[in-house]
């Protein structure tokens, strides 16, 4: 499983990468695995400071550390 959430942390980075700050559905939409998975290695990045995570208009919304919105 940790193998399986630091793939998908990889996935969410090139996701942002591309796409610049997303909300949490667009980045749920966009990561073809299972959301458990994808809010874990959304959880490990966070922790890691790699990406920020803010709330804002009634929804969440993510993007890498360093980008601006």
């Amino acid at each position: 499983m940790f193998t399986e959430i630091g793939i998908v942390a990889g996935e969410i980075w090139h996701f942002l990468d591309s796409h610049g700050e997303v909300s949490l559905l667009q980045l749920l939409k966009g990561i073809e695995k299972p959301k458990e998975v994808i809010l874990m290695s959304l959880g490990w990045l966070a922790r890691e400071g790699h990406v920020l995570v803010k709330f804002e208009e009634d929804q969440y919304k993510v993007n890498l550390r360093g980008e601006s919105s």
